[in-house]
């Protein structure tokens, strides 16, 4: 029997069923030892952190060549991957009944708030860097966290505001920060020429306090 995908996890100190879930979406650069850092620092805070690897092995060195092995994924696939993960994910925490948290960066947050949204009961706060969706919002449930950098060329200014004000429109919780002089991978050393180190701290800071809020009070 074939399976969906591989993935990364990483459990708090006392092992599986202890803590709360957070399921690590990465941005097409794959699963990076940066993105298996970031499972290891949620790991520190008590969280079961699990990354699927969005990109089946690969980790580009530049972005032409990211750009080329996404445009020869399948889109299903990745889906099959993501919602699989979410059922791995649940498995391992401490409440395989509660939702569990999702954090995304670029593409990883498009997949996140799609996740959030198509699986309402499962994702429990979810966590977007530089991405979007335009999808019906309805029945999305979480909590939504945005980060996105004022100096984006490929997120503009206006699809984060599109999907911020379909949110609102809805009545949705969505709190959205903007950094400025910050592009696209702000938040990721993989991009050597756009990574900000003050932008990627402040946001990491905020991210760890809206799991806080929202994912350790899940479960």
């Amino acid at each position: 029997m074939g399976t969906a995908g591989e993935a990364y996890l990483v459990h708090p100190e006392g092992g599986a069923g202890v803590g709360p879930g957070v399921m690590v979406l990465s941005s097409w650069w794959g699963l990076t030892p940066a993105c298996k850092e970031r499972c290891h620092a949620l790991a520190d805070l008590g969280y079961v952190a699990l990354a699927p690897d969005l990109m089946a092995g690969v980790q580009p060195d530049t972005s032409a060549e990211a750009e080329l092995e996404l445009a020869a994924s399948d889109p299903n696939t990745t889906a099959a991957l993501v919602l699989s993960s979410l059922v791995a994910l649940r498995t391992q925490t401490r409440n395989p009944e509660g939702g569990v948290a999702v954090i995304g960066w670029s593409m990883g947050a498009s997949w996140a708030v799609w996740a959030a949204t198509r699986q309402p009961l499962s994702v429990s706060a979810a966590v977007a860097y530089y991405g979007t969706q335009d999808i019906d919002f309805s029945d999305l449930r979480a909590p939504i966290l945005g980060h996105f950098g004022t100096d984006d060329e490929v997120v503009s200014e206006d699809l984060d505001t599109e999907m911020h004000a379909h949110l609102l429109l809805l009545d949705k919780s969505v709190v959205i920060h903007h950094y400025a002089g910050a592009r696209h991978f702000f938040a990721e050393t993989e991009s050597v020429e756009a990574h900000d180190s003050a932008a990627e701290a402040l946001a990491w800071d905020r991210t760890v306090e809206f799991l806080a809020a929202h994912q350790s009070s899940s479960q």
